[in-house]
């Protein structure tokens, strides 16, 4: 599940990382980025000429410290958006994973809104000049009042269409720019049980919906027909763009949830027209070992990305003894920044600990970052 809002109260250990990751390789800002790719293989990314093994080290930059969108700031705080990401870079982040709204870069079904774009025009610039990947995942509905109401009263066919729309627009904007690292087609997309559902949105959390319906009523179909359809439109709109920076969507990882399954989204028959696999994980205390052998299950032939991690339901060691046991098989993992370095946390109220406790991950986090970086054989 998605805990984005909460982890900011949640007690943080002082960590001391060692040996978790072969190599993230940071581009210095003063250098151009070169677009990531995956390897030959299949297997692994690579960038430049050299075929340069690159492994994702980030952040997800979903919210501040007030709980605003990026969006409900970027246009008026410009500068706290460059500060963000140089805070950001200076911690030894490669990626930032934002997430846009729908109905902000939506003024009609068929419309895209020009400022919107022109915003995420600037926002790739900054990247760009920042020496940062932007993980870029998309039709997002957390805040409801940014949800047009003509969006809901859409049927099936014609959201799907809508939605097209958003990634051809989004896709257009960013392919020029080599510091796409990827697109997201949607945050923990789902699908619904055996009755029909209601309402899109689901998983509520401190006033945010970062759970998704793409179908309301099943009917006749497989649950698989239904994502196979759904992830095949979204992708087919993206590369009538850009054919080239890769694409996936993050996913809750059931496996891992329920102890059993297989994935749906990343299964060989859904999952055909994505680049690499992302899986949202927080391991359970005490069940490391459980974790990794579910993480294992999406092992399906494609890089694989942690795109969610954070000591939520167990130490900070234990997600520490997670990173460190699936390196030998991950590509990346992508943690949380809300707009605030350890040193503001500290000053802002001392004896907050919930602020001292992020900032303590914080430092973790950098120091971890400076010890990486190693090149692998």
């Amino acid at each position: 599940m998605n805990f984005h809002v909460r982890f900011h109260l949640l007690p943080v250990l002082v960590c001391c990382l060692t040996t978790v990751i072969a190599v993230i390789r940071v581009a210095s800002a003063d250098q151009p980025l070169e677009r990531i790719r995956v390897s030959e293989d299949r297997t692994y990314f690579v960038r430049g000429a050299a075929d340069e093994r690159f492994v994702v080290w980030g952040v997800n930059y979903d919210h501040d410290a007030d709980g605003r969108l990026l969006e409900e700031y970027w246009d008026v705080e410009w500068s706290t958006v460059v500060e963000d990401f140089s805070e950001i870079r200076s911690l030894g982040a490669n990626c930032v994973r934002i997430h846009l709204q729908f109905g902000v870069f939506m003024d009609k079904p068929d419309q895209p809104n020009p400022q919107a774009i022109d915003q995420l025009k600037k926002l790739l610039r900054l990247a760009e000049q920042s020496g940062l990947y932007l993980d870029i995942t998309g039709l997002a509905c957390y805040h409801k009042q940014h949800i047009p109401a003509w969006y809901d009263a859409l049927s099936e066919p014609d959201r799907w269409k809508s939605q097209a729309v958003f990634w051809r627009a989004v896709a257009k904007a960013c392919q020029p720019s080599p510091a796409v690292f990827c697109y997201d087609l949607m945050n923990e997309p789902v699908l619904p049980g055996e009755s029909p559902e209601t309402d899109w949105l689901l998983g509520e959390l401190g006033g945010k919906f970062f759970v998704q319906r793409i179908a309301l009523d099943v009917g006749d179909r497989t649950r698989e027909e239904i994502a196979e359809s759904w992830v095949r439109q979204m992708t087919e709109a993206i590369r009538d763009q850009d054919t080239e920076h890769l694409v996936t969507v993050g996913v809750i990882p059931w496996v891992h949830v329920f102890g059993a399954g297989k994935p749906l989204f990343h299964s060989a028959q859904v999952g055909k027209p994505l680049d690499f696999i992302a899986v949202h994980f927080y391991p359970e205390k005490g069940e490391v070992s459980k974790a990794i052998e579910a993480l294992r299950v999406y092992e399906q032939g494609k890089p694989l990305v942690v795109e969610e991690m954070f000591p939520l339901k167990c130490s900070q060691d234990e997600l520490v003894e997670f990173i460190e046991k699936s390196s030998a098989f991950t590509d990346g993992w992508i943690s949380f920044y809300w707009g605030q370095t350890a040193e503001q946390l500290r000053n802002t109220d001392p004896k907050n600990i919930a602020h001292a406790l992020t900032a303590s991950w914080l430092d973790c986090f950098e120091q971890h970052s400076q010890s990486r970086e190693s090149q692998i054989p």
